[in-house]
């Protein structure tokens, strides 16, 4: 078969050339989007990271294509119903980096509660005062963990070791998992209300894009703080500017923000073939308004990032490209 894949370093090169024993293999570092598709028209396989495109506009241009199997747990930068509609296989990534994502939820957290930015430019600068570097304990905090799928979980299990209280909302609850991990479930507007800290946990879709919005951030505690290491459209990013500008929450850690590749590649809102409707400039003001608050922390989609994690991506997808290669496709979130 012949396949692609997309947007690798040169590690994963050397990882996936076991797969050119058995097929015609193209191993780049560009991302899967309109201004690249043509140069893979024959691929029957292709695998993306999350910053390519893979609208239907892209896959349409892919006639050969049987199977796209993205490096990722969540599958949003693909379109699923073309995919579906054209017979064409999607697999993904389910179970890579719960701790290496949970452990971030902390990184976030932990740099806040402690001014961590702050006091390290001090004392880079040679200052050693303490000045307006006071904290905050994390023990006896309420923590509001919206999605108790893996990563959630393990937050809470997390949690608990710092001596925080615990309330979670999911659609979907696990009392078995309540009352092993020690933990209440409540609704959506309790959690909110009751969380000294509120941590996202959900996918995105159409049910969580704007999930946290003016509404919610009404409902939030005087001097909460949101941590988001799950999608960046799950955050209205105006809302959180203005939550944060008026003082209704103390502060965000974000590893994640809306239109995350048009923050990397701005000037592709000035290209002809990029249609208005795929991009917000109100959006991408809000980001950048967002990276300059003091009391706010951003990484770069980087809760994923360790040794650890990485390897198993790439171990997976290489397993799931085998597999439909064999005819028994697995992690299937689209087609047979």
């Amino acid at each position: 078969m012949r396949i692609a894949i997309f947007e690798t370093e040169e590690w994963e090169r050397s990882a996936c050339a076991r797969l050119g024993a058995d097929h015609s293999l193209t191993c780049t570092s560009e991302p899967l989007n309109p201004d690249t598709v043509a140069r893979y028209a024959e691929a029957e396989i292709v695998s993306p990271f999350v910053y390519s495109q893979l609208t239907a506009a892209v896959l349409s241009r892919l006639p050969a294509l049987r199977l796209v199997a993205t490096r990722s747990t969540g599958y949003d930068h693909i379109d699923l119903a073309y995919c579906r509609s054209r017979g064409i296989t999607v697999s993904n990534v389910p179970d890579y980096g719960d701790s290496t994502v949970a452990e971030h939820v902390f990184a976030l957290l932990l740099a806040i509660s402690r001014r961590l930015i702050d006091a390290v430019e001090r004392t880079r600068r040679g200052g050693f005062t303490q000045s307006g570097l006071r904290g905050f304990d994390l023990r006896g905090r309420m923590l509001g963990v919206v999605g108790t799928g893996r990563i959630g979980r393990r937050v809470i299990a997390i949690a608990k070791g710092f001596g925080m209280q615990v309330v979670a909302f999911d659609l979907r609850p696990d009392p078995e998992a309540a009352e092993r991990t020690g933990f209440r479930y409540a609704d959506f507007k309790d959690v909110l209300s009751t969380a000294d800290v509120v941590t996202l946990h959900v996918p995105a879709s159409g049910q969580t894009e704007s999930l946290i919005s003016d509404r919610e951030f009404g409902l939030m505690k005087p001097g909460a703080v949101l941590i988001n290491t799950a999608r960046g459209n799950v955050v209205d990013a105006s809302a959180l500017v203005r939550a944060l500008a008026e003082g209704r929450i103390a502060a965000a850690g974000l590893d994640v923000l809306p239109q995350e590749p048009l923050i990397r590649e701005e000037a592709q809102i000035f290209r002809s073939d990029v249609p208005a409707d795929e991009y917000d400039l109100k959006v991408l003001v809000a980001n950048h308004v967002l990276l300059r608050f003091p009391n706010v922390v951003v990484t770069p989609h980087n809760a994923y990032n360790t040794d650890g994690a990485v390897g198993r991506i790439i171990e997976t997808t290489l397993e799931n490209i085998e597999s439909f290669a064999r005819n028994v496709p697995r992690n299937v979130v689209a087609g047979s």
